[in-house]
């Protein structure tokens, strides 16, 4: 594996996807602690988590747009910049309504600004190592519970909840703001693309120069593509983010439960490799298709869950499934319409991926405070990961430029 700059795209990608995500993602580790010194319900406070959501996929397909038009880079200096600036304000919310505009509609906005340009850039950069190179991007969210959650917890448990995220925004401007000066647009040919056979090579050309946005957004593969995504993410995203408060309700400590979270991450990150290299090796549709059954498989097993090791083993396999499978939308993505217009498509798939990663929190939340179990929510979730997978069996084949007369 010959090396080029695109690894260290694919190393500055990672550690902005870990703590930019991470300080979006750390707030299940908020939830009692918020609960319990201000008195705003789960709901109340899940919902934040669901606008942020809502408006991360709607911001997140202008924010690809633009990157095509301008580059990652300046890109993710201001939603790093506006991540951090949204953290810190959101530490000093006097009302619910007041945190959830900031941590939902304003770190929401920034949280768009991290995936669809940084994928969009790692894919320009690879062309026989796709599938590894956007997984390794992704891995940062993926390690994301491993640091950024059991540091939110100690910050928490020594100092509250709002001085945590104070300084959790904070850092997100000291770190991330220099790591996006990093970030490079991608060069006409990717470095490594002598490395990929003629015959494959020829069979992966990119869309005819006149397919835009709008043509490549009404495809039966946008289409399929958009829907499993949708559903993929409302499988997990309950799971995600309430696994924690189920651990604790089950009687497992609080320092405890988190680290369940944290094991989701460790899985994640092993699913991340595995799926990637396995995408490379024998196909993306048949990979996601595997992972996507394990996810929904892990889902239901949560129901079963008792005491903390049933939670591990539980977490790692859902965690290495929806880990895994998460980076190989975006390789699909670039394989059906090619570089040029790769930010606003997968930005667009984003935003639509991101109502399903919106229902989770609140209807969890819902679920609980209406019956005072979870039991629906994972019930749901199993069902809707199933679901996934039906549909992705549909997955039309990539869009093939023609050949030239």
């Amino acid at each position: 594996m010959k090396w080029h700059y695109g690894w260290v795209i694919v190393m500055a990608g990672a550690i902005i996807t870990c703590i930019g995500a991470g300080g979006m993602f750390a707030l299940p580790v908020f939830l009692l602690p918020i609960e319990q010194s201000v008195g705003w319900s789960k709901t109340a406070v899940s919902f934040s988590m669901t606008v942020a959501f809502l408006v991360m996929g709607a911001s997140g397909f202008g924010w690809g747009a633009l990157s095509d038009k301008i580059g990652a880079r300046p890109v993710l200096l201001m939603g790093n910049a506006l991540a951090g600036l949204g953290l810190i304000m959101t530490s000093r919310s006097q009302s619910v309504l007041e945190f959830q505009i900031w941590y939902g509609v304003v770190i929401g906005i920034a949280a768009g600004s991290f995936f669809p340009p940084l994928i969009a850039t790692t894919v320009g950069w690879f062309e026989k190592h796709r599938g590894l190179a956007v997984s390794l991007v992704s891995v940062g969210i993926g390690v994301a519970p491993l640091t950024v959650s059991p540091f939110a917890e100690w910050l928490i448990a020594n100092y509250g909840w709002r001085e945590a995220q104070f300084i959790i925004g904070v850092a997100v401007l000291v770190l991330l703001v220099p790591m996006s000066l990093l970030i490079r647009r991608p060069p006409a040919v990717s470095p490594d693309a002598a490395e990929v056979p003629q015959a494959v090579a020829a069979a992966a050309q990119p869309e005819p120069a006149g397919m835009t946005v709008g043509r490549a957004l009404r495809t039966p593969q946008f289409i399929v593509l958009a829907l499993v995504f949708f559903a993929c993410c409302a499988c997990h995203s309950g799971p995600i983010f309430h696994t924690v408060s189920f651990a604790q309700i089950c009687g497992i400590a609080p320092a405890l439960a988190v680290t369940i979270y944290s094991v989701e991450g460790i899985g994640g990150l092993f699913g991340r490799v595995a799926l990637g290299i396995a995408g490379d090796k024998f196909g993306v549709k048949p990979t996601l298709i595997v992972g996507l059954l394990i996810q929904a498989v892990g889902a239901g097993a949560y129901l079963y869950a008792a005491n903390l090791e049933y939670f591990y083993v539980v977490a790692f396999i859902f965690g290495f499934a929806y880990g895994g499978v998460m980076p190989l939308y975006a390789v699909l993505a670039r394989d059906y319409f090619g570089p040029n217009i790769m930010g606003a498509v997968f930005g667009a798939a984003v935003m639509i991926s991101s109502l399903g990663m919106a229902l989770g929190p609140v209807i969890g939340g819902w679920i609980y405070d209406t019956w005072n179990a979870y039991t629906g929510l994972y019930v749901a979730s199993a069902v809707v990961g199933l679901g996934a997978v039906a549909i992705a069996l549909a997955f039309p084949p990539p869009r093939r430029a023609a050949a030239p007369a």
